[in-house]
């Protein structure tokens, strides 16, 4: 079984989505769809995830734009991971 969520990512701009939007940035399987994606993270965090949004990089990494439904807080998320 391949991992779908590789690692998030803690960039300026994902910690200025995550303020504004409530949203976090993972890279994640190229090979993943966005409703596997969102099944993964709600499974992983319990959490409802309201939008998937991805893009594949110039060096062809995947990235997915997540957005967390607002009862729950994307730092509350990022602090469980480490990114804050």
């Amino acid at each position: 079984m391949r991992d779908i969520i590789k690692f998030p990512l803690s960039t300026e701009k994902s910690v200025r989505l995550m303020e504004s939007e409530n949203k976090l940035v993972f890279m994640v399987d190229k090979t993943a769809t966005k409703k596997q994606i969102k099944e993964e993270l709600e499974k992983m965090f319990n959490i409802k995830i309201t939008n998937v949004t991805t893009l594949i990089t110039s060096k062809g990494k995947k990235k997915a734009y997540v957005k967390i439904s607002p009862e729950t807080p994307a730092i509350d998320i990022a602090t469980k991971l480490g990114l804050m």
